[in-house]
């Protein structure tokens, strides 16, 4: 199986180093904001079968929106990414969302990722917020760390294994 994947959320929630730490396993420590998109591709065991999956990490600053908006065909699953330690980057997650399920697809498979999770003691979302907004919106959750590597390579895989089994049911 091959799936598309798509990194999205505003600048500086960490997007490039979510990828960085799941395709490397290892914290990108002098990360830029990345100019339209960038591309990474890992192949994962999910229930028993091989799949690889091709990471499109897209800029999130609202300049390269024109731009990445092209990379939402086709995608079968999506890290949306906010940064628990800024409100502002949580508060942009609905036009992130509207922008996922429109241009890509209306059953296009949604993680929520509250990344940053290393940095508790600067949180500005609560777990629980974050959590209801998901349930709200029917996307599965997670905080991760990719700092720390918490929880990054299961967003991934969760996603892939939700995307896998839709496939096998039909839907």
């Amino acid at each position: 199986f091959l799936f598309k994947f798509l990194v999205i959320g505003s600048a500086g929630t960490g997007k490039s180093c979510l990828l960085h730490q799941f395709i490397e396993n290892k914290f990108k420590q002098d990360s830029n904001h990345t100019i339209g998109v960038e591309f990474g591709s890992k192949v994962v065991n999910v229930g028993g079968k091989t799949v690889k999956l091709q990471i499109w990490d897209t800029a999130g600053q609202e300049r390269f929106r024109s731009v990445t908006r092209s990379y939402y065909r086709g995608a079968a699953g999506a890290l949306l990414v906010y940064d628990i330690t800024s409100r502002e980057t949580y508060n942009a997650l609905t036009n992130w969302l509207t922008d996922a399920r429109t241009l890509a697809s209306p059953n296009i498979v949604i993680i929520l990722c509250g990344n940053k999770k290393d940095l508790d003691a600067d949180r500005e979302v609560t777990f629980l917020e974050a959590s209801r907004f998901a349930q709200e919106n029917e996307l599965m959750f997670l905080e991760t760390s990719a700092l720390t590597g918490e929880n990054v390579e299961e967003a991934f895989l969760k996603c892939a294994r939700t995307i896998l089994n839709k496939i096998e049911s039909g839907t």
